[in-house]
Order: structure tokens, then sequence, then C-alpha cells
């Protein structure tokens, strides 16, 4: 697919770098030489300075003809006008970042003359995100598959727990739930275990279940914590003010510390039922003295990586419950996978995931593709996509244990008129199914019979 692609801050190459690794004809527009160094040093892409919101430097471009134009610069309006233009032109798709709650309102009035495909707010999906942690503190990540009702969700297994030594017959045996271990991360390195695997503490295992077998999950598995009922941020930015307005809703008590004066008035104004502290939150006494020791939570939300990540680890080290770390670089995601930290949330990841999917439903109304959503895990590292089962799928109706799969990858989930199926060798693949395959992310799959070793003869 033609995308052309404007700003290239954060997100923007974290989303350019994804799009270009799935193959596509992507064009970068920036206003900054700077800002686009990375992106023509690093990718194959094509890059253009200007403003992305002139109408002649978006025909040079070639946004008539692109199949997808992307706005993602650090201006809500810019992004707006740039998606208006865009769609003038003749570009059938739009996508603009729009991150102010007062465009809301205007982007439901406007929508025929804006002609938004779609809008992404990094901020309020980083909150949404954490508001589902938060609910189930044992998981540090969460996936999300058929309409919601299938989800992979990672769990630590600690050492002398019941997990600590357990092989995997043995735990499927002692679960009164069907679940299916799908990955493992063990000591740098990702498995797809199979039936032999063990699990020795230190592991992350990323488990495919029902939702509606999630609570049951966690108390066979002896993980239930106490239910999380107050919370501290520190860092009073737009995701705080998402993130408080949920819990807030949500019964949970509230305390955001931020050291900017102004910030806080607003923050008050804005979240009435909330404790707003104006002072310095990278200070381990004034964490102290404001309760740290006594939450639930700790959500670290400063636009500097490094303080979260100390004040995470501060919060760890005084045995904080639940402690999630906000951060923008990959290198830091991976150090605080490795030091075996609660959660990681990073905005510009997540915003470029959905992105990522909506391209790829864009692309299977295109091609007719089986491939409904695509989720990238343990750091890119494992991906966990989602099919359709069309009359063309190869062994339908044929018991899974019959079924020639190829190695390295698992059939973790049947999704069938509303039920969740985690599969046996006695299940199989009926039309109309969707079914979600995980393996890792150097093995690139495009249609359901990609997984299979062997095609049978027509």
């Amino acid at each position: 697919m033609k995308i052309v692609i404007i700003g290239d801050g954060k997100v923007g190459f974290t989303l350019t770098q994804a799009l270009s690794q799935e193959g596509h004809d992507l064009t970068v527009i920036d206003s900054h030489r700077g800002a686009l160094s990375q992106a023509a040093d690093h990718l194959d892409v094509m890059v253009m300075e200007g403003n992305g919101a002139s109408a002649s430097l978006q025909r040079e471009a070639g946004v008539p003809s692109a199949d997808l134009l992307i706005a993602v610069t650090s201006a809500d309006e810019t992004n707006l006008l740039c998606c208006m233009v865009g769609r003038k032109l003749g570009c059938k798709h739009t996508i603009a970042r729009v991150r102010s709650s007062e465009y809301l309102e205007a982007q439901y009035l406007l929508r025929d003359e804006l002609g938004l495909s779609m809008s992404v707010n990094p901020e309020k999906i980083a909150a949404r995100e954490i508001f589902g942690l938060l609910k189930f503190p044992s998981f540090t990540k969460r996936e999300t598959f058929a309409k919601g009702r299938a989800q992979i969700v990672a769990i630590p297994v600690h050492e002398g727990s019941k997990l600590d030594g357990m092989p995997l017959p043995q735990l499927y045996k002692a679960l009164k739930i069907r679940v299916l271990i799908c990955a493992v991360e063990r000591e740098g390195e990702v498995i797809i275990p199979d039936g032999s695997f063990v699990l020795k503490g230190g592991d992350i295992m990323h488990v495919t279940a029902p939702a509606s077998d999630l609570v049951t999950l966690i108390k066979v598995l002896e993980l239930e914590k106490a239910r999380i009922r107050s919370v501290m941020l520190v860092g009073g930015s737009r995701i705080a003010v998402h993130l408080g307005k949920m819990l807030c809703d949500a019964g949970m008590q509230v305390k955001i510390i931020e050291k900017d004066y102004d910030k806080c008035m607003q923050l008050g104004d804005m979240l009435p039922d909330a404790i707003i502290t104006h002072a310095d939150g990278t200070s381990f006494q004034t964490l102290l003295n404001e309760g740290l020791e006594t939450v639930g939570a700790l959500i670290t939300l400063t636009n500097i990586d490094e303080q979260n990540l100390v004040i995470s680890m501060y919060g760890s080290h005084l045995g904080v419950p639940k402690v999630i770390t906000k951060v923008n670089r990959l290198d830091y995601e991976d150090f605080m996978r490795d030091s075996n930290n609660e959660s990681i949330i990073s905005p510009r990841i997540q915003v470029s995931s959905d992105i990522l999917r909506y391209v790829r439903s864009m692309e299977n109304r295109k091609d007719e593709s089986s491939m409904v959503a695509l989720h990238r895990m343990v750091g890119g590292e494992v991906e966990a996509l989602e099919f359709r089962v069309n009359k063309d799928t190869q062994y339908l109706d044929m018991p899974l244990i019959d079924v020639p799969v190829s190695k390295g990858i698992l059939v973790a989930a049947i999704s069938r008129r509303g039920q969740v199926i985690i599969p046996r060798g006695d299940d199989h693949f009926q039309e109309g199914d969707s079914v979600v395959i995980v393996t890792r992310s150097d093995r690139k799959l495009s249609d359901l019979n990609d997984i299979f070793d062997i095609q049978p003869q027509d």
C-alpha cells in the first residue's frame, strides 16, 4: 500500500518503522529536517521537508493516489487540516492523532467535512490500558482478541511458587479451565513451548484464556492480589487526566503529584474527586510523606523516562503491590522487562499498534485476506495473529491432532458463534471461525493456510 505519514516525531517514527517492516510504500513529511534524518538514514522510505498541510506538497508526495494519509504531528489542528486537504485531493482513507478532548464534539459535528477514517489519542489509549491492568493486578500485559472474548495475559512465575518447576502437562491437568501457554520469556529469550516444557522461577508466561475465565485463572494459580483501592500518579500529564477520571469513576482513591503549580490548579478543576499535591514527585522523601508505602498502585507518568524508571524501582523496593511505568524509548522497555518489574506502558507503541491493525484491515478488504488483526508482544519478538476461517481454508472440520501445523506455530484460540475455545487435539476449524495464531515475529504469515506444513493435493 502507498501511505503518506505527516509528522516524524516519536509517534511518527515508531509508526513509520512498523509500516516499513510490513513492506509498505512510505513517504514521510515533516517541517523540520532534523526530525526526518533518522527515518532517512535507517528506513527504506522517502522523506520530504515542508508543511504537511500544504496542498502542493501533498500533491508532490502523491497523496491523491495514496491509499492512506496519517497525520501525527504534535498539533491537533494541523493533523485535522492535513486530513481535510488529503481527502479533498482524493485520498480515501485518513487517520489523525487528536489529543485534546475539546475536539471530540467538533469531530462528531464535522465528521463529513473532516472525512476522518479514524482518530487516535495516544494518551487515552494508554490510560485505558493502565486501567485494565489495575483491574487485574496479577497480569503485567493484556492483549484482546475475538471482539474482547479472548485474551493473552502475561503472568510472572515467582521463584518458590507452585508454578516453579511445573511441567506444562501437569499445569494443564491441575487447572479447572482450558488455557494455553503460548509463549514464555526466559533470561532474555522467547520460547514457544511444546508439551515437554517446564516452567521455572523468573519466567514470564503468556497465557491464552477466555476473558470470562480470567478470574478463575487467577484463583486456581493462587495469583490473587488485594483489590486496588488507592492509586498514586506521579506526573500530571494528559494520561493522568484520562486515567484519573476512570479511576475516580470506579471509586478508587486517587492522588496525583505534580510539581508545576499551574498544572495542579488545572488538574484540580478537571478532577474534583482526586487529591492533587503540588510537590516534586522525583523526591523519595516526598513520596514517603505522601504515603507511597500505603498505596495499592504506583503509576509513573512524567515526561522523562529516566525519572519514571527510578521512581518505579523505588516503589517496587518499598513493596508497592502494583507498579506501572510509562516509557517512550524501546531500549528502556527491554531493560524494565529484563528487571522483571511490573508493567510497562508506551503510548506511542500502543497507538502505532492500533493504526497498524487498521492498515491490516484495509489490506484484508482490498486483498480478501483472511487476517483480521495482528498484535506484537514481548517487545515485538512474538506475534499473535487473528485469522478468519473461510471456504478456502485447508483442513476444515479435521481434528487438529491430524492437521500438519508447522513447528513453532501454536493455535491459541478459536472463536465460534460468540464462544471461545482453547483448542485441543479433537477440536477443529469451521468456516466462519476466528482463529488466534501465535508464532515468532520472524515467521511471516499472511493467510491462515500459511500455518500448515504440508498443503493437501487438489
